[in-house]
């Protein structure tokens, strides 16, 4: 076997996902270990079972023999990219994994103390077991690097700001994703693009010439959307009243685990709330509804008007009832959907005469890691810092 495959990794908090590419970008194969220390599952391919996975590390090392068994050992593979949550401001674009890096990113574990220490866990063990194989670090944060400092800023004093208290954004990899493929989807690159990450976790991004120019999530991936678990936007003297109530442990645990639609409708699948039909999940779902066009219209704010929505993310590739709701919303900006095309997911989903195209965009940020991985294997001697 040539060593012309790429290893994806995205370790999570709970979870661990690995995806190996070929040359041409095709997945090769897929595995996962779900919920870390507790009911651990080994998904590979179509295959499931039971597996001890107490720890990240010990998930990874699962993984990487699972991935060795099926016929993919690391001996085959030219390079690993990673999911990495929080680049601060540090990283503006990918990074070559050098131990300069390496302590960057430690640097920022205080900004994203949930995920940065499990994507360093992650490198960290391919350095150790196979420290001839070149990594590449890709951030979440950083395609929304090129916000006008005016969006970046909260209005705190310089001294808190200094401290890394700012909005930095995430989703970064997914929409940036999303970007490059628009062209292909609709022959040209639209102006001025209002994004939607829709799933557990929510955001929307206005893309203006390619390039993110606003983002709801701000420092941390709290703020913006409603979400499954996570609160959304909230008014910082209520997250006082909650940590005076709760202790600050108890709070963040409520605004990142028990609030968004669980905490509205009992449930933080939207599926599992269409299906219960109560009173209280419909009201979790207006709300979803409400506050992602309300948060858009921001955003076409920020850009200067629209022209094209796209949505993604399990919610926004999968629920035609939600598109349709946000979509009807943003009429007033000369939107309008063909219902047959919504309900089917098709591609493009806009009525004839809309004055904004929609589409229905699959997300691919494993794909997009492999791309960009490979081609800063064709620039050795550029970091990408």
């Amino acid at each position: 076997m040539t060593r012309d495959l790429t290893l994806v990794v995205n370790a999570g908090s709970s979870s661990i996902k690995l995806a190996v590419f070929d040359r041409g970008l095709d997945e090769m194969i897929a595995a996962a270990v779900t919920e870390i220390g507790g009911a651990a599952r080994l998904k590979l391919g179509g295959q499931e079972r039971v597996a001890t996975a107490p720890d990240h590390d010990t998930a990874f090392a699962a993984l990487l023999a699972a991935v060795g068994e099926a016929g993919f050992p690391l001996s085959a593979l030219a390079a690993a990219g990673h999911r990495v949550v929080h680049g601060g401001r540090a990283f503006t674009r990918p990074a070559r994994v050098t131990p300069e890096v390496i302590a960057a990113i430690e640097g920022c574990i205080p900004l994203a103390p949930l995920h940065n220490p499990h994507n360093l866990a992650a490198i960290r063990a391919l350095v150790r077991i196979a420290p001839d194989m070149p990594q590449v670090a890709c951030f979440d944060t950083a395609f929304h690097t090129t916000n006008p400092e005016v969006a970046q800023r909260y209005a705190l004093p310089a001294a808190e700001d200094a401290k890394g208290i700012r909005r930095y954004g995430f989703h970064g990899i997914s929409y940036e994703s999303l970007a490059a493929r628009l062209p292909d989807l609709l022959g040209t690159m639209p102006k001025r693009v209002l994004a939607l990450h829709l799933g557990n976790g929510a955001s929307l991004c206005a893309i203006r010439d390619g390039r993110s120019v606003a983002t709801t999530m701000g420092y941390s991936p709290v703020e913006g959307l409603t979400m499954g678990t996570r609160s959304g936007s909230i008014d910082a003297m209520a997250v006082l009243r909650l940590a005076s109530d709760y202790g600050i442990d108890g709070a963040a645990r409520l605004l990142n685990h028990e609030s968004g639609l669980k905490g509205l409708g009992g449930a933080s699948d939207m599926r599992a709330l269409h299906a219960a039909g109560t009173g209280a999940a419909r009201f979790a779902i207006e709300h979803f509804c409400y506050w992602a066009s309300r948060h858009a219209g921001s955003l076409v704010a920020a850009m200067g008007g629209l022209d094209c929505i796209a949505f993604t993310g399990g919610i926004g590739e999968n629920d035609a009832h939600v598109r349709a709701e946000i979509c009807a919303r943003l009429d007033f900006l000369g939107v309008s959907l063909d219902s047959k095309a919504n309900m089917e997911r098709a591609g493009r989903v806009d009525a004839d005469g809309s004055g904004v195209a929609v589409l229905v965009v699959p997300a691919e940020e494993e794909r997009h890691i492999a791309k960009v991985t490979a081609t800063m294997m064709q620039k050795p001697n550029d970091r990408f810092q």
